[in-house]
């Protein structure tokens, strides 16, 4: 149950969160008064979100597609653009089919399209370790798999030419544009969630370089991307010898995603 403040307690928070530049401070201020336990843990809990600590750490999680996920120090943070590639994993997807989320983090993307896919296999990967034991923790419901590791190479062998869907969102961001990323994302998550390489796409070049080894025929291999790079991404996922490839916009989400067909 939400805490309760006294309308004059309400907005001094609001204009305490609206000050230190957040901008949907009231929408904010009731995630941190029905997450607070007490008046003096609100209080720790605003104090952190001043400081520039993420909503979502300080909550311990995100939202993504009406789901909640955990989302533990160390790990990505959802975004709520990622909801296109969600819904359209979703899409993808049928009953009993063999999912593998790469680059997983929280493993938010596994999770929403294993609580809207009945009886889907969802395996996720991440290299950090923080963000496989907060993607165990979100998958366990589903009786879901986080492992460790780069990429594809932990994923059990048995998986190969069997998955229906791959979706990855891998980090997309050059190189030189991280030290202008929000102090949010360069303060409170790993480099390697961020940085892409020079261009962005290394991590996107290599996820669909495997992608066809693992897919089934008629398999489908999802990425996140930005518009500026989607040509490139496309590119990819053509050299990887992917066919159908075509990419999906949501303006209002400003979100990008290429998607193709294992032949």
């Amino acid at each position: 149950m939400p805490l309760t403040l006294s309308s004059d307690d309400d907005a001094a928070l609001v204009a305490r969160l609206r000050a230190a530049g957040c901008v949907w401070a009231e929408d904010e201020a009731a995630v941190l008064r029905e997450s607070a336990t007490s008046v003096a843990d609100l209080d720790d809990l605003v104090a952190r979100r001043v400081a520039g600590e993420p909503l979502e750490l300080v909550v311990g999680w995100a939202e993504l597609c009406g789901l909640r996920v955990a989302v533990t120090p160390g790990v990505f943070v959802p975004r709520r653009r990622s909801e296109l590639l969600a819904l359209a994993a979703v899409a993808a997807a049928r009953p009993g089919d063999v999912v593998v989320d790469l680059c997983c983090g929280s493993g938010a993307l596994g999770a929403v399209v294993a609580a809207r896919v009945p009886g889907v296999e969802v395996w996720a990967v991440d290299v950090e370790p923080a963000a496989v034991a907060c993607a165990r923790q979100n998958l366990v419901g589903v009786g879901g798999h986080a492992l460790l590791g780069d990429l594809d190479a932990p994923l059990p062998e048995r998986l190969a030419g069997r998955v229906a869907v791959i979706v990855c969102n891998a980090p997309y961001v050059p190189t030189g544009d991280v030290p202008f990323l929000p102090a949010e994302a360069r303060l409170f998550e790993p480099l390697v969630t961020l940085d892409g390489g020079a261009d962005g796409l290394d991590v996107q070049r290599r996820a669909a370089a495997v992608a066809p080894r693992w897919l089934a025929p008629g398999g489908t291999l999802l990425i996140e991307t930005s518009d500026r790079q989607a040509a490139a991404t496309v590119a990819a996922f053509e050299d990887a010898g992917l066919r159908g490839v075509r990419v999906l916009a949501d303006d209002e989400l400003e979100a990008t995603v290429v998607v193709g067909v294992r032949g």
